[in-house]
């Protein structure tokens, strides 16, 4: 199957016409203009058709006689454009339509269709299955609402060849019974929506980048999602950072964005999206380190998340840290808290988050009594086991430390000692990494990216 992305943005596209918010003017600057998300399939397949849509079509080159189904997914006005049926009728009245979607959406429609004209509506519902030509469609529901629940649904399209696509838009984290629904689908591509960006607050109707990568992680282990998926996100917004942002943070998790006019083709080899095998996340106390690290592995469906610090006894300000970090950590996440971390590497077999090197340094150092006489050289190969094993890992492995080259001179003998010793385990960490990041105020900026 051929997909021509004909928009990619959210209702009010991206940049907002009334909005100069950062974002908005980033986008302007770069002549990124996204228009309302839909796709047209094959030349055949209109899937959602909002009213920028058949403008956009021409400027993407192409012409929309050949629709013979379009397909909507909800009744809201960036995803049903009526009067494209109107301007048909003008044109195009010997070739059979058929207009598919929920009773809402096809009751919009309704009135722009002649009595003669050769439009067949089709309301559908989460669970029904379809026959369109040499298309399977079946439709899943999603997790947004027009007008009422249940008036909003997803397509699962198969195309002539066996090649498999999932559009699924709008919608906010998947229902279970989607979930179930695409079991072990393997689709070739989804194109996932993702609106709100980093602005988590704005209800469940939509993705964000927070619950984004929880969906794909979801999917993946359902099997519904494999390492051969294309993953696009679709219906972004302002509320997005600037694109060259957006797709650093996508692609840890397998996903990445298109422009408007794209076109993807599915059943080839999907476009890699390179990850780093392991990767050194370098910041100041409350710079976002750990937040960014564990962003990193969010598309993941098992995480084994290696604290090093544990619980210290009497310490109820560093017990409360410890349970803030908890709770954020998605489900499908093991917490071990370990100091044998070189051990921890050894036996991983899947994606591992090391919390941090600071504190496990700290705990080598407390363990061989080296500030009451005791012995360098036993923290020495602790740290030689450490880098040997992060050397050896075949799992995708993210790991926290504190930056130290910047920070005042510590006013001890044994302050700065640390500041040097934790200064050498971060540079051969880093030597052995494929990515290194560093974070300041928030922002990661790569300082190395393989």
């Amino acid at each position: 199957m051929e997909v021509v992305l004909l928009g990619t943005g959210s209702a009010d596209g991206w940049p907002n016409p009334f909005c100069v918010c950062a974002s908005c003017r980033t986008a302007a600057a770069r002549g990124e203009i996204r228009g309302q998300t839909a796709a047209l399939v094959d030349d055949s397949i209109l899937v959602d058709c909002g009213p920028e849509i058949p403008r956009a079509a021409v400027r993407a080159g192409r012409p929309l006689d050949g629709v013979r189904y379009i397909l909507l997914t909800h009744a809201h006005p960036d995803h049903v454009g009526p009067a494209a049926l109107l301007f048909r009728s003008w044109v195009q009245r010997d070739q059979l339509l058929d207009v598919v979607g929920p009773p809402e959406a096809l009751d919009l429609c309704r009135d722009w269709v002649g009595p003669d004209d050769p439009v067949r509506f089709v309301p559908v519902a989460a669970g029904d299955r379809i026959t369109l030509g040499g298309y399977t469609v079946r439709v899943l529901e999603a997790a947004h609402t027009a007008i009422r629940d249940g008036d909003s649904v997803l397509y699962d399209i198969t195309g002539p060849g066996g090649d498999r696509l999932l559009w699924a838009t709008d919608t906010g984290p998947l229902p279970s019974s989607t979930l179930d629904a695409v079991r072990d689908a393997r689709y070739d591509a989804l194109f996932l929506e993702e609106t709100f960006g980093t602005r988590t607050d704005l209800g469940a109707g939509h993705h964000d980048l927070t619950t984004f990568p929880r969906t794909l992680a979801a999917l993946r282990d359902v099997g519904a999602i494999t390492g051969g998926t294309d993953v696009v996100a679709v219906h972004l917004s302002h509320y997005n950072p600037p694109t060259p942002e957006l797709a650093a943070r996508l692609r840890p998790w397998g996903a990445r964005i298109v422009d408007d006019g794209a076109v993807v083709r599915i059943g080839e080899a999907a476009p890699r999206v390179r990850t780093s095998s392991r990767t050194l996340v370098l910041g100041g106390a409350r710079a976002g380190k750990s937040t960014h690290a564990e962003s990193l592995l969010a598309a993941e469906p098992r995480v084994t998340y290696l604290a090093t610090g544990g619980v210290q006894e009497g310490d109820r300000e560093w017990a409360e840290r410890v349970a803030l970090h908890r709770d954020r950590r998605p489900s499908g996440w093991t917490t071990v808290e370990t100091a044998d971390v070189a051990a921890a590497l050894a036996a991983a077999r899947e994606p591992v988050l090391l919390d941090c090197l600071g504190t496990w340094l700290t705990g080598r150092l407390d363990h061989h009594g080296v500030w009451t006489g005791g012995d360098w050289s036993a923290v020495d190969t602790d740290i030689a086991d450490l880098l040997a094993a992060w050397r050896a890992t075949r799992v995708p492995i993210v790991a926290v430390s504190n930056e130290v080259g910047s920070g005042v001179v510590p006013p001890t003998p044994a302050g700065r000692r640390f500041r040097d010793l934790l200064g050498r385990v971060n540079a051969a960490v880093a030597a052995e990494s494929e990515s290194v990041v560093l974070v300041v105020a928030g922002v990661p900026t790569p300082l190395r990216s393989y």
